[in-house]
């Protein structure tokens, strides 16, 4: 059968100066690794079962019919410092599908060749990348967590010349848009203000449908925002790399590059080997919005009239970050600790648990896995030190008596908020190296163990462990 994409391509439909057509550049010898069908069930396409006509059209050599393929333009600051011309130097958006239930999703493809925003780069991707994205963005999908999705990645049959030769590949990604603050700011900075009033209009219209204006952008935006920052830290994620044009609009995570899930718990936690100062560190990440988000703001300060009294309207609403955070992450915080109900001092319970935990290097991922479970004093043997748990675990335990709540309810709640199992970076690690030998086995495995995080299932154990020594991963790499 031939594929079928309902595409209905909106962003084509903007003014010229928001992206260049491009076609994706072809592939020597395209092979399907993986292809994401219940993804695409949802998106309302159609597949084909040959896995040489999937990858004929997931490495960009075949183009479905109702493809318009362009790459965005985009600026960004960059660990704070401003480019005014990036863009997608590495990707092709083939085009926009409407799902059965209407919905708008990109269809994009990553490491599909050069394009006119590359600069010196040579637009393709090596397989590690590819492969630690797909994993990562599925499992957040799994752990509910706002995010782009993998809908399919081929190997290439060329090689990418990064540190050393490395095999090529392409991932689909499907978001709900890849319109970023950096997308803002490209048209602004070019005072380009008639394709600004568009792409507002349009981010709008897709996105939050009951805004109204710029100010009204921004505020949705601003709460999306808060929101998302405290589900990444509810599971101990760590983007690496919090640049402008690395946030979305939408309120999706998106460009998993240096990411990474902590083991050990510290709230400086840094990964990124390019974060040399500790910029996007874990506990960093909320206040690396705010500073992003007002340069949205800037971004959007010349649509409104009355710049003065648009300032301190932006400002005020920039301001209000913090509380919304705030309420997002004092939720998910009650939430993890099993906590039905809000009274004073939760917050000061759950930020001492942490400090607790710091010191004790204890996992993050297993504590509060270990604290839902029958038998919570088993987080104890997260810790270098058991003992150290000992003072809090007994406030914790009268702070649950307060609910009266069934034992049995309070600890589905907790496992159905604290996954048994995310992404360890030892064995994404472990996975790519064994695909860049031929053997994809470990990547099925490990997609299959991250499908259902949150339940119980003794044959997965050794995806919940953490890395032994001589396992643990301290730095990953972007990839370019």
């Amino acid at each position: 059968m031939t594929a079928r994409f309902p595409f209905d391509n909106s962003y084509a439909r903007l003014p010229a100066p928001c992206f260049t057509r491009q076609r994706p550049q072809c592939v020597p010898d395209p092979r399907l690794v993986a292809v994401n069908r219940p993804l695409a069930a949802r998106l309302g396409i159609a597949l084909p079962d040959d896995p040489a006509e999937l990858a004929l059209i997931f490495s960009g050599n075949a183009l479905p019919n109702g493809a318009d393929p362009l790459a965005q333009a985009y600026a960004g600051h960059q660990f704070g410092g401003w480019s005014p011309q990036l863009g997608d130097g590495r990707a092709i958006l083939l085009g926009e599908v409407l799902a059965p239930d209407g919905a708008r999703f990109d269809i994009q493809l990553k490491g599909s060749g050069r394009t006119a925003y590359s600069r010196m780069g040579d637009g393709k991707a090596w397989l590690g990348p590819v492969l630690r994205e797909y994993i990562v963005s599925e499992a957040m999908a799994a752990l509910r967590i706002p995010t782009s999705r993998a809908l399919a990645a081929v190997t290439t049959g060329e090689i990418v010349l990064r540190e050393r030769p490395l095999p090529g590949a392409v991932l689909t990604r499907v978001a709900s848009s890849h319109i970023r603050i950096g997308t803002f700011q490209y048209l602004a900075a070019r005072r380009d203000i008639t394709a600004l009033q568009a792409l507002c209009d349009h981010t709008i219209a897709r996105h939050y449908p009951t805004a109204q204006g710029p100010a009204g952008l921004l505020d949705a935006v601003i709460g999306a925002q808060a929101r998302l920052i405290a589900q990444w830290m509810g599971v101990g994620f760590i983007h690496g790399v919090m640049n402008t044009d690395n946030m979305t609009l939408s309120g999706e995570t998106i460009d998993y590059g240096p990411c990474a899930f902590m083991d050990a718990y510290h709230p400086d936690r840094v990964f990124s080997s390019i974060d040399q100062f500790g910029r996007y560190a874990y506990a960093n990440q909320p206040q690396i919005a705010v500073w992003n988000l007002a340069q949205l703001a800037t971004a959007l300060l010349p649509l409104i009239a009355d710049r003065d009294a648009g300032i301190d309207a932006f400002t005020q609403a920039i301001n209000g970050f913090s509380d919304r955070f705030d309420a997002a992450w004092h939720g998910v915080l009650r939430a993890k600790l099993g906590l039905a109900t809000e009274a004073p001092g939760d917050a000061e319970l759950a930020l001492e648990l942490l400090a607790r935990m710091a010191e004790a290097r204890a996992d993050f991922t297993r504590v509060f896995r270990a604290l839902s479970g029958p038998d919570p004093r088993r987080a104890r043997d997260e810790c270098i030190d058991p003992t150290a748990l000992d003072p809090w675990l007994a406030r914790w335990q009268a702070r649950i008596d307060t609910e009266g709540r069934d034992e049995a309810q309070r600890i589905r709640a907790m496992q159905a908020t604290n996954p048994a199992r995310i992404p360890r970076n030892h064995r994404i690690e472990q996975t790519i190296e064994a695909a860049t030998k031929g053997d994809f086995s470990p990547f099925a495995q490990l997609m299959a163990a991250l499908a259902h995080p949150f339940d119980d299932d003794a044959h997965l154990a050794t995806y919940e462990a953490a890395p032994a020594e001589g396992e643990a991963i301290t730095a990953t790499f972007c990839g370019t």
